[in-house]
């Protein structure tokens, strides 16, 4: 019968509302289940000969930094990659959503703005927020509130539908990392259709994994949560440190970036984290978008109110302090909040509804007025 490991690196200190990694003592394993027919050969595993011989039969895990070290009918703290035999298993060429919607509402303000993406989510994540809002998609294995949801798909498939209506593929509301394999699987097909390939990650993966998926993707919005280790684990589970080599990784490589943060009051909106969270993106680049969104209570994190608008507004101002041009909120500061300026002249040069653009002046990448680039995949 598989279990689930206890890897070495547990999450450490205590959580926001409870140990991001607890899980409900029993539950239904039906529910925790993933249908057998779903499971794929996977990537990302260190094992064979002196390898697995010194190891002691243990196989591990190499695609996100917890390395699951995994024996014969093990499933890492994911709950969906396995090992069989000696190789690894991965639950995610299966998804819960083929849903279509603005670009923007992943959100993506500097990649082909009006367009429309194609969403793909498979269950399951690395992380374990105590807010997560998707957690009965995210948290599957960990709670019964979260059944196995997802189907198989083809990426022919998927592709071909993309290509036809003139869609992105976005990997979104659960982590793509996890669907690791799946996108290099979509990588040449999309490539050949012209389609580009999005993920919307927490970005906990290895310097390894990182490299090799980066060239299939066009773009990745990464949430940076908080700026320390300590702070980012109490909320998910996973040290940030990774996160950050992650990002810069895939500047590195060429992928376009944005980045989000949830502002939570009493957890990362005071000045210093706001201001160090700055400084990790000036470094990325200082036309690197950053999503400053409103926190809303929810799963196990209730105690804490939702965010002000003041408290955006505030936090837009620190970023902009120290050197970011592009600094966004999506609702709570109106049509102004998600305007795009000029880096040059300041002009703005798209306006954005909630969802979608209303107007966007940019000519060839460029300001109108004083023809200036403007960062992104245009």
């Amino acid at each position: 019968m598989s279990t689930t490991t206890s890897p070495t690196n547990e999450s450490a200190g205590g959580a926001v509302a409870g140990a991001p990694f607890d899980e409900a003592e029993g539950g239904d394993p039906a529910v925790r289940r993933v249908p057998e027919g779903l499971w794929r050969p996977a990537s990302f595993f260190r094992s064979g000969g002196d390898a697995l011989r010194e190891s002691g039969g243990v196989l591990t895990c190499s695609l996100c930094p917890f390395e699951c070290r995994l024996r014969p009918g093990d499933t890492g703290r994911c709950h969906v990659r396995r090992r069989r035999g000696d190789h690894l298993e991965t639950a995610t060429f299966a998804t819960t959503a083929l849903h279509v919607h603005p670009i923007e509402r992943k959100p993506f303000y500097h990649v082909r703005p009006g367009s429309r993406v194609l969403t793909l989510a498979a269950p399951g994540c690395t992380f374990a927020c105590t807010y997560c809002q998707n957690y009965r998609l995210s948290q599957f294995g960990r709670t019964d509130d979260a059944p196995w949801t997802g189907v198989s798909v083809a990426p022919e498939s998927v592709v071909t539908r993309a290509a036809n209506e003139g869609l992105s593929i976005a990997f979104s509301y659960s982590e793509p990392v996890l669907a690791a394999e799946l996108t290099l699987a979509l990588a040449p097909l999309a490539k050949a259709a012209g389609v580009p390939l999005l993920w919307k990650t927490n970005g906990f993966v290895t310097e390894e994994a990182a490299r090799e998926v980066a060239p299939a993707l066009t773009a990745a919005n990464v949430d940076l949560k908080a700026p320390g280790d300590e702070a980012h684990i109490r909320l998910t589970g996973a040290p940030v440190t990774p996160v950050v080599r992650a990002l810069e990784v895939w500047r590195e490589a060429g992928v376009w970036l944005e980045i989000s943060t949830p502002v939570i009051p009493g957890f990362n909106d005071d000045v210093e984290s706001l201001g160090a969270l700055a400084r990790i993106l000036a470094a990325v680049g200082p036309q690197t978008p950053w999503h400053l969104l409103r926190f809303h209570p929810d799963y196990r994190l209730n105690g804490a109110p939702p965010t002000h608008p003041d408290l955006l507004e505030r936090a837009g101002e620190i970023a902009r302090a120290e050197g970011l041009v592009h600094v966004y909120v999506e609702r709570a500061l109106g049509d102004r909040g998600r305007a795009t300026r000029c880096a040059g002249c300041g002009e703005p040069v798209i306006e954005r509804r909630t969802e979608g653009v209303r107007d966007n002046r940019l000519r060839d990448g460029r300001c109108p007025h004083c023809h200036v680039a403007v960062a992104g995949c245009w």
